[in-house]
């Protein structure tokens, strides 16, 4: 297998300076990822789960440990890499999916959702066909593609969110609850999505509400729970 993510003593906290108090979101959590494996994580509320992805997506900075992200240039700590190593690698990467979209002002759903084939080289006529082709597959009205999406709903907002975050295929995609508020029809065609990800060797590293939605893709589950097993085999996983 290919290795894409080596998580090595990896810890994480918050200092509330008002109240004098110091708070532990995990500590020396070790794990790896590779090519087309799909990695749940799982934990009661306040393990540190969303705080775990925004940590290896560099949202946040740990207070020790490393992330080791194979990249197409060479390993690179993104603990400590610079901010514009950062930035490119999210621009080329390196995926992070929630369940809330940035609606800039004024920038209509189909061209928010073909900006990152534009950035990534394609001609502005080629990406906003592919962005409307997704916008159609995870179920956003034909009529709602030039509007602006500050306007939408939460619902179709998500769904222009995900349209979004996968039209470009990445090495490493990081999935935070993107199965929030999504009706059943774009629930199956975000599944499908992340099935044709990882059937491409993208590596998937997930929270999800409800595990069941993606239960056939899950190769492991790492358990943030204190005292809890670190790892386990998929058929563990509670649907």
């Amino acid at each position: 297998m290919t290795r894409v993510l080596d998580i090595q003593a990896l810890s994480k906290g918050f200092s509330l300076h008002h109240l004098g108090q110091d708070i532990a979101a995990f500590d020396a959590i070790s794990f790896s990822l590779d090519a087309g494996e799909f990695v749940l994580i799982k934990g009661i509320n306040g393990a540190g789960k969303s705080t775990l992805l925004r940590t290896i997506y560099r949202s946040y900075l740990p207070r020790g440990g490393a992330v080791v992200f194979h990249s197409a240039h060479g390993p690179i700590d993104l603990a400590r890499a610079a901010d514009v190593d950062i930035a490119h690698l999210r621009r080329t990467e390196i995926g992070f999916v929630t369940q809330f979209l940035n609606a800039r002002p004024r920038v209509s759903a189909e061209a928010l959702v073909a900006e990152p084939l534009r950035l990534a080289g394609e001609s502005a006529d080629a990406a906003l066909h592919t962005a409307r082709g997704w916008l159609s597959t995870f179920g956003v009205k034909e009529e709602l593609w030039q509007a602006y999406p500050s306007t939408f709903s939460g619902g179709e907002q998500q769904k222009v969110n995900l349209a979004r975050a996968l039209i470009l295929p990445r090495k490493l995609i990081l999935l935070d609850e993107p199965t929030a508020s999504l009706d059943a029809g774009a629930r199956a065609a975000l599944v499908a999505r992340l099935a044709e990800l990882k059937e491409n060797g993208a590596a998937m590293l997930g929270v999800f509400h409800h595990p069941g939605d993606v239960a056939d893709l899950i190769d492991r589950v790492i358990d943030l729970t204190p005292d809890a097993a670190p790892e386990e085999d998929r058929e563990d996983v509670a649907v």
